[in-house]
């Protein structure tokens, strides 16, 4: 099933503003000040992150199903930081940190499948130019 995104953009780049949707129903608003400065609004790197997120999730839920753990829950946040170089605006860190709530899983087991999971996702593989991908796994009781 192919995923839609739409987004619009009119103006210059410091004083113009645009509009986004991802799907039928997620929309919102960008500008120049919600991407590089702090002005409100949403931006693209956070569209990137909520994808990661949740992929990741999806990932790793269904790696620990396979190993014969049904998660409770796994809850990720992601946390895209976009720099200013040489050649331009890059992402250059993706840090995920997931906690999950696993019974019976030994906390080896339970970073192994994290890992892997982290390299076997698809948002983790489209984003492979990314400088580093970094993951802290916390086992929950």
């Amino acid at each position: 099933m192919p995923a839609k995104g739409h987004a619009e953009w009119n103006g210059d780049l410091k004083s113009g503003s645009g509009t986004f949707t991802a799907g039928d129903s997620i929309d919102g608003a960008f500008s120049f000040k919600s991407r590089f400065e702090e002005g409100p609004g949403a931006n693209p790197e956070q569209l990137i992150g909520a994808a990661h997120a949740a992929c990741f999730s999806m990932a790793f839920s269904n790696a620990l199903s396979e190993a014969g753990h049904v998660p409770d829950s796994v809850v990720t946040d992601a946390v895209v930081t976009l720099r200013l170089l040489d050649d331009g605006p890059t992402i250059t860190k993706i840090a995920l940190t997931t906690t999950g709530k696993v019974p019976g899983i030994e906390d080896a087991q339970f970073q192994e499948i994290a890992a892997a999971a982290k390299a076997g996702c698809p948002v983790s593989k489209a984003l492979a130019g990314v400088g580093e991908i970094t993951l802290e796994a916390t086992l929950a009781s």
